[in-house]
């Protein structure tokens, strides 16, 4: 465990509060946020609500970086002209191109100038990662957990997007060797030393599905170099959510089966 995580250890204890909401005493951890975005104009202020009433979340130097995935709404624009109580940072892709683009360019901009003791935390832009579970996720996190997943309780949730969930996490797990439940949350807690084990070892392949299957190609890479891995129960509500979702089910469900292919052919299971 690294030094800073026993110092997180030590420190951490979430049964009390303060004035402003946080733990009586938290983890002397940065935090930085990356958040994929895409045509979110109607959650993206309402995201950065939630934040802004949760100023804890930024002490010690962190940071929200808003990577926009070539929205063609005011989603960039908004992230842009933000001028609140929270650093905000905006990532701009000039064209759509996926989560997965989002995520390296996110991962870029967050591992650039933090610590390896810092926190990365990634989640949804449409305000359906309960940040309410944030503390118990990096409690676990600053326990020595290097990376941390949101197991969801799905409620309000369509049933296509829960059937592919499931199946996803199923299909992962058995093809792959993988003991986690839910593989494609993008609510997540990391080390930022184990992403840049990731990239280190990985290289530019680290991340190379463009879409949502990008999750669980992460999960199953950074379970193969041996990061140890905690999840977390924790509620994922649709209803909190302006619009419909930007997640192609078909399309996705395709790219699930051609990464297990990829993988699988280079070895790249937890159990190699």
């Amino acid at each position: 465990m690294a030094a800073g995580a026993l110092a997180a250890k030590a420190h951490y204890d979430d049964s009390h509060t303060g004035d402003d909401g946080s733990p009586s005493v938290f983890p002397p951890a940065q935090l930085v946020f990356v958040v994929p975005v895409f045509n979110e104009q109607e959650n993206l202020p309402r995201l950065i609500a939630d934040f802004e009433a949760r100023p804890w979340l930024f002490h010690g130097g962190g940071r929200l970086i808003i990577v926009d995935d070539g929205s063609t709404d005011d989603t960039a624009d908004l992230a842009g002209a933000y001028a609140g109580r929270i650093p905000v940072e905006l990532v701009r892709l000039e064209r759509n191109q996926g989560p997965g683009a989002a995520f390296r360019a996110g991962f870029a901009a967050a591992l650039d100038g933090c610590t390896d003791e810092s926190f990365v935390v990634t989640l949804e832009g449409d305000t359906t990662s309960d940040l309410d579970a944030l503390p118990t996720m990096l409690q676990r996190a600053a326990a020595g957990a290097e990376l941390v997943l949101a197991d969801w309780r799905m409620l309000n949730v369509g049933r296509a997007r829960r059937t592919l969930s499931h199946a996803a996490g199923f299909v992962v797990r058995r093809a792959l060797g993988l003991n986690a439940k839910t593989v494609s949350s993008f609510f997540r807690v990391y080390h930022s030393s184990a992403l840049r084990r990731g990239f280190g070892h990985y290289g530019d392949d680290f991340v190379r599905e463009t879409g949502f299957a990008c999750k669980a190609e992460i999960l199953v890479k950074l379970s193969a170099l041996g990061v140890r891995v905690e999840e977390v129960p924790v509620s994922l509500d649709w209803s909190r959510r302006l619009g419909k979702s930007k997640m192609p089910v078909f399309k996705t469900m395709v790219a699930y089966w051609r990464m297990l292919f990829r993988l699988r052919t280079v070895g790249a299971s937890v159990s190699s």
